[in-house]
């Protein structure tokens, strides 16, 4: 690496690419315009290409640019994140900010963060729970420290890297007094309001695939929905509806009987349920500790 490329350069060519503005990119970073025009002109002569396209409509990535933009980002992520990690284990207090999918924020999770919080009492815990595109975006840009729920599709997945801990199925669950637990086809589901995975769920490829393989279209009378809270109030509420849903998000539903899962064989809906990270970077010191516990607290059960 040319050691004459500084922090200030990588993250002046950061803001300026997100924000697409000189203007917008020196007020976040509290410099004047000049400034961090004069920053990256001194980046691009370092590397010896144009960066970024400047035009009166604002300012856009060169192809070489964008290539670079995902390296520098990388770069100025882990440098941030290995200064707070140092200066977590200086002060004997840290912070841990866990993005969970649906199928693990109610079934795995509570567990394993009661366990954490006892043996390190120090370390403030952050829960964001959201769908899958939503959280690895924000694991990959820094604003998380680790993803636990389903491996998504490969596109979703770029540099980041996957721990499965273990495989879970897709379920399709009812009211108990719904005349949709007596079905045994897919197709007999086009009589029923379906609560389908929406497009940037972790669960819909899989689910639409097996479809596919039955020879079912996809649904009319379909609300596409990620929330468990709105489907499980719609599902419990509405005997013609049933709802398509990671098994974990319903498990103890059904361990009490408010929900009842159809008797459909959902088998090649099998995928895996485990830990996202940053590909290739040191993790805290409370990551691998909570990692750990998860490994754990997935064999004792």
């Amino acid at each position: 690496m040319d050691r004459r490329i500084k922090f200030r350069h990588l993250d002046a060519f950061s803001a300026i690419a997100r924000a697409s503005s000189f203007k917008a990119a020196a007020q976040q970073l509290n410099l004047t315009q000049p400034a961090i025009s004069k920053t990256l002109k001194e980046l691009e002569e370092i590397l010896g290409v144009v960066v970024m396209k400047r035009s009166r409509a604002g300012v856009s990535l060169t192809p070489e640019g964008d290539v670079f933009l995902q390296f520098a980002e990388q770069s100025t992520t882990a440098l941030r994140h290995g200064l707070r990690s140092i200066q977590a284990t200086s002060s004997g207090a840290g912070q841990l900010r866990v993005g969970a999918l649906p199928s693990v924020a109610s079934s795995l999770l509570p567990d394993v963060v009661l366990r954490f919080a006892a043996t390190s009492p120090d370390t403030l815990i952050e829960i964001h729970e959201g769908p899958h595109n939503d959280l690895t975006a924000q694991l990959r840009s820094g604003g998380l420290d680790l993803v636990v729920g389903r491996l998504g599709s490969f596109d979703t997945m770029t540099g980041l890297s996957f721990q499965q801990l273990y495989a879970e199925e897709v379920v399709i669950v009812a009211n108990p007094q719904s005349r949709a637990t007596q079905i045994t086809s897919f197709a007999a589901l086009d009589g029923f309001r379906v609560l389908y995975p929406p497009k940037n769920s972790a669960i819909r490829p899989l689910v639409a695939r097996m479809l596919i393989a039955q020879g079912v279209p996809l649904f009319h009378n379909r609300i596409e929905t990620a929330s468990p809270a709105f489907g499980r109030a719609v599902t419990a509420a509405d005997p013609d509806t049933v709802w398509v849903i990671s098994k974990g998000v319903v498990a103890e539903d059904i361990a009490q009987g408010r929900l009842v899962p159809l008797k459909l064989d959902m088998t090649q809906t099998l995928g895996a349920v485990g830990i996202m990270s940053r590909a290739e970077e040191v993790p805290s010191v409370a990551t691998r500790a909570f990692s750990k516990l998860l490994n754990t607290v997935c064999t004792q059960t």
